[in-house]
Parts: structure tokens; sequence; C-alpha cells
């Protein structure tokens, strides 16, 4: 791909991000002056960038959306809430444009046919909008420019831009040069260097180190001119188109700088991680050359330990900043998701209020990567299945609209991501019944199952409660690939639902996918590695609390009947049979599961590599982690082998 679009890509859909977040503001404060400035930056600098590529019908759009910002950032009730939707759809199409040009490199043949019928939409201004549109008050200091100078622009023909340039006061020390920046302003025909505050101090008062100028100007060039001059220092000038005669005109407000990032090739910071893992390994090596040197010399063991305590600290200290190296914002990730929402409302024909909070949350460009995926899976879901058709809601004595909302925040070191509906809720009867139907379980078992287990049916292969099959369900798949792809992310997905009130799914993410907490087990003659965010508790109780329960064993922890599955036997070797048992608790489907595993050996961090090659298809091996002395183990994931 064209470097320079790929550039575009990333910065138009951070563009379009902002605009849309700005705007979702506005729907429900019209003049929140902030918003409508903040969005008027992000549409103007995406036409900028658009106006590269062979994207005009975009740049028309823009251009359309940019005017009618222009004109509320002037309005003093700011923009006309009938506007808002208007610009929400422009900037929805140009994010399918950017879609398009990353697909094929280009916006496709309807592009101007439906730029035509977007221009035609943000013409139809309300009554209120036309009647603000005369020309906005000139600012004062273009004002009293204008009139300082006019002598020096009595004569001037031409366009003529003024400009206000006030840095701040640490400028010298970050290495601005205010009065050599503007020598290089073109058709320069007026300045003036004023005092910041009012008056210039004495010089024995004066601090040296300390910025403390304004710089007025007037230049007969364009503003397209100007700006690129001052792109580093867009904060602080702002300019001012004037008349020939020195007339203020209009205003023109330079875009805000904003955070300053460097970005970095993502296959670096992969390689930046695997580095970290392998120190990890090596770290962990000092623990078994410690122990084997014990038997040989205990005083070169303690000085070994002691190593590999500074060296322990060290690979924190490196795993720690390349990890915050790693985070990012979940917000560009989610992006589409207003965007889908609205689509998918559309076309199934309900009516859907969206809204996304803590999407400013930061976490491992892992978890952010794979995260679009289930969410929309789930949200599909929510549309289709959840959330009733307007005409069935206001039966039952609901809003027309639909509630859907989006809620992420942060708990330790885990991610929760909460989707909840206003809907129809998921009847537990009804899952088994369609269960028993399709022959995913027997109706015995069916009867047997508690409810919040039944809810989990639905993420079983094939299952579905779709009548037929749409564009949006009804094909089988969906639900069990939000299991697939949360156990990827070595997440957890809970559900709540009430009949009649909604469903919630809770998504619990880590938040650092670099290293995994592993707790090493011996099963038999053979060891494996478990990580520690699928275990509920371990335990040792003697043999005689484990007792017969129907064709299977149990015992009771913490006043609670859970079942007991051998691992050896699960893994297809030979339980052993050790008094106590060492039991290692899971979930299944939501409920408590104890292995009987032979020990529980000691704790290590590792990097837990995916499954490759013959490995990829053994079902229940999460990966594999490299030990210290070379060896390989194999991480379980337990609740697929329980299941």
């Amino acid at each position: 791909m064209d470097e320079l679009l790929e550039q575009f890509l990333i910065e138009g859909r951070e563009l379009v991000l902002q605009g849309q977040a700005d705007l979702i503001i506005l729907l429900g404060d019209p003049g929140n002056a902030g918003a409508i400035d903040s969005a008027f930056r992000a549409i103007h600098t995406l036409k900028g960038s658009v106006g590269i590529f062979d994207m005009a019908p975009a740049e028309r759009v823009l251009h359309a959306a940019e005017t009618l910002l222009e004109s509320a950032r002037k309005a003093p009730a700011g923009i006309s809430p009938g506007d808002v939707p208007r610009l929400v759809a422009s900037l929805d199409q140009v994010d399918r444009w950017i879609d398009a040009m990353e697909a094929s490199g280009s916006l496709g043949s309807g592009a101007d046919a439906i730029a035509a019928r977007l221009l035609d939409q943000q013409a139809e201004t309300s009554p209120r909008a036309e009647a603000l549109d005369p020309d906005p008050c000139s600012p004062d200091w273009a004002i009293t420019l204008a009139d300082r100078e006019a002598a020096a622009l009595a004569n001037a023909t031409g366009a003529l831009v003024a400009f206000r340039y006030a840095p701040d006061s640490d400028a010298f020390f970050r290495g601005d040069d205010p009065l050599a920046l503007i020598a290089t302003v073109p058709g320069l025909i007026a300045l003036a260097v004023l005092p910041a505050h009012g008056a210039w101090p004495d010089l024995a008062t004066i601090d040296p180190f300390s910025c403390g100028m304004v710089i007025e100007g007037v230049a007969a060039a364009p503003l397209a001119a100007l700006q690129p001059i001052f792109r580093l220092v867009p904060d602080q000038v702002a300019f001012h188109a004037l008349e020939a005669r020195g007339a203020p005109v209009r205003e023109h407000s330079a875009p805000s700088s904003g955070a300053t990032f460097l970005r970095v090739d993502a296959a670096r910071l992969d390689a930046l991680a695997d580095g970290v893992g392998e120190l990890a390994v090596a770290a962990n090596a000092f623990s078994d050359i410690a122990h084997r040197a014990e038997r040989i010399d205990p005083a070169l063991a303690l000085v070994i330990r002691a190593a590999q305590g500074d060296l322990d600290r060290a690979v924190g200290v490196v795993h720690r900043a390349v990890s915050a190296v790693r985070l990012v914002p979940l917000g560009p990730a989610l992006a589409r998701l207003p965007r889908l929402v609205r689509e998918i409302a559309v076309n199934l024909g309900k009516q859907v209020a969206f809204t996304l909070s803590g999407d400013q949350i930061e976490v491992d460009k892992q978890i952010a990567d794979g995260l679009f995926e289930p969410l929309l899976h789930l949200v599909r879901n929510a549309l289709d299945h959840g959330i009733e058709a307007p005409e069935t809601r206001a039966a039952s004595g609901k809003s027309s609209e639909g509630a859907l909302s989006l809620r992420i925040s942060r708990e330790g070191d885990d991610v929760l991501v909460t989707l909840a509906d206003d809907g129809a809720g998921i009847d537990p009867t009804r899952i088994k019944a369609l269960a028993v139907t399709r022959g995913l379980i027997d109706a015995e078992a069916a009867a047997q199952l508690a409810d919040g287990a039944a809810l989990r049916l639905i993420f079983a292969p094939g299952f579905s409660t779709a009548a037929q099959i749409s564009d949006v369900s009804g094909r089988g798949v969906g639900m069990d690939a939000v299991q697939s792809a949360v156990d990827r992310l070595r997440g957890r997905i809970d559900i709540e639902s009430q009949v009649g009130l909604g469903t919630s799914f809770r998504l619990r993410l880590p938040a650092n996918a670099l290293t995994t907490r592993l707790l090493v087990i011996d099963v038999g003659r053979d060891r494996y590695a478990v990580p520690f965010d699928q275990i509920a508790e371990t335990a040792r109780v003697e043999a005689e609390r484990l007792v017969p329960l129907g064709t299977g064993i149990a015992c009771v922890l913490r006043d609670r009947t859970v079942p007991v599955l051998s691992l050896a036997e699960l893994l297809g070797g030979e339980e052993s049979g050790l008094d106590p048992a060492r039991l290692l608790v899971t979930r299944a489907s939501g409920e408590p599961v104890a292995l009987r595993v032979d020990h529980f050996s000691h704790r290590i961090d590792a990097m837990v590599r995916a499954p490759t090659g013959l490995l990829a298809g053994v079902p229940s091996i999460a990966g594999t982690a490299l030990l210290g002395d070379g060896g390989i183990l194999l991480v379980l994931n337990l609740p697929e082998l329980v299941a």
C-alpha cells in the first residue's frame, strides 16, 4: 500500500472518530461551542486530507459540512438540531469512502450521486440558520490592527490577511524563534511587536528566558500561504481576512495542535514484545539454576538468587515500559460501531439510540485489535433478537426507540466491556427447548440446567434463535464466534437477562496481553501450565471428601457442591489417586468445576504463543510457553477442556 495512503487511512479515521464524538455531544447540546469548534476543525482537516487523493465527492461533502459548522460557530445559539443528523450522515459516508479507498483505491462509481444527495440534504437548512448567515462581527484585535496600520494598508490591493501570533512564555525553552518565524511570512506589509501583558517590563526586572511578546501583522498573501508557516504553533496564532482598504471581513481560527505522536510500525512493537518475553524466560531460568546450585554450593545458590532478584526487577521495569508503549485507546478500534448500529437498525426497520462510554480507556493493542469482531456480533444479536420493532415496543408500554449502550471500564488489571439493551430479553426455557430441538443437548440434560447455564447455550456452535436467514443473522454463526474470539483474548463473557426488560453481555478481558501469569501443574508424568485468570481457586481436600454423585464425583467447597473431574483422564492419561487430592477450580458455563491434579508446581510470567502446526488442531490447547531450561510447556484452555 502507498505510504501516503496508509498515513491518510490512519489519520482520516481518527478525524472521523473525533467528528462523530463531537456530533454526539451536539445532539444533546446544540449550543456547545467547544464541540462545534472541535467538529469544525476535524472536518476542516479531513477535507484537506481527502483533497490529496482522487476523492472529489468526499471533498464536496466535507466542504458543505464545514460551511454549515462555520455558520454555527458564529451563531449565539449554536447549531440547529436538525442539522446534526445531516452532518452525522455525511461523516458516516466519508467513513465508508475511507474504507473503499483502503479496499480498492477508489470511491466507487456511485460516489457522485451519493455526494449530490447528501449536498441536497445539507442545503435544507432551518430558517434559524439562514437568519444567522450575515457576516460575523470582527474580533477586537483585528479592528485595532486595521486602524493602527491604516496608512500602510491604504494603497494595498488584493488578498490581505491579518495575523496575531502570541507565543507562550516557554517558547524559548523549546527552541522557538518567533521573530525568525515572522521573517518567513510572504508579502509582509505591516508588523508590530507588542507586550503580552499591556506594557513592557523594566529592564531591571525583565526575564530574558521568558517570552512576553505578541506579534501582529498584515500580509498581502492568501490564508493558504500563511497557515503552513505556523503549522507547529497553530494554537498560538489567529488569522483574519481583510478587505483591500483594511476593513475586517472574516475570522479564520487556526486548528488546534493536539498532542504530538510518534507513529511506529506495529511489527516493531511486536518484536519488542517478543524480546520482553524472551527476557522473562531468561529470568525464569535462574530459579532452576539456583535450585541445582544448592546441592553443590549453597553460598553460590544465594548469589544466584540475589542476581535473579535484580534481573526480575529489571525485567519488570522493561515489561511495564513496553506494556505502556503498546497501550492504545479503544476509541479508534470501535469507531465504526455507531455507524454500523445506525445502518443495521435502518435495515431492520427499528429505532435505536446507541451510547458509547469509556472508549478513551487504553488497552494492549492486541486486545484493541481483537475486540471489534465479538462486539460486532453482539451488536447484531442485540439489534436483531433483542430490541423489538417500534410497534411491538409501543404495545408493551415501552418507548418506540430502543436503547443500546456500550460501557467500558477498568477493574484492576482487567477491562470490563458491557453491552446492554432494553429489549425483549432471553427466555431460558425457550433456549433449552431450541437446544433440544437442534440436537445440542438431550431433554434430560436440559431439564437439569439452571437458567444461567441455559443462557450460555446461545454460544454453542450452530445455535440460532432466528426463524429465517437474513442479512443480519440466522446462519447459525455469530455467538459461537463471540466465544471463540473472547477465548483468543484470554477473556470470559457472562450474560444477564430478564424477559421483557433486556439483556446485558459482560466481557472481562486482560488490559495487558504482553505476558501471561501461569501456574505450572503436574498431571501424571507430564507438566502443563494454566493461565491464572482461568483459575477461581486451588484447594487440597482429603480423599474421603470426594463422594460419588450420579455417574461422577463431587465434593463440597465453600458450602457448595462442585463436580470433580480428573484432569489426567481428560487429557487421555490415568488418575494417580494421590491423597490428599489437589483441586484446581475453574468455571464451565458460568458454574464452578474442580479438576484433580497431582501437584501445583510454581508460578511464571511467560509469553504464550498461539498454537501452530499440529498443535493448532488439538482442542483445549491455548498455546505454548518457553521455560528457562529450553523446555516447552503446553498451556491449557480450561473452559474449553471441561465444556
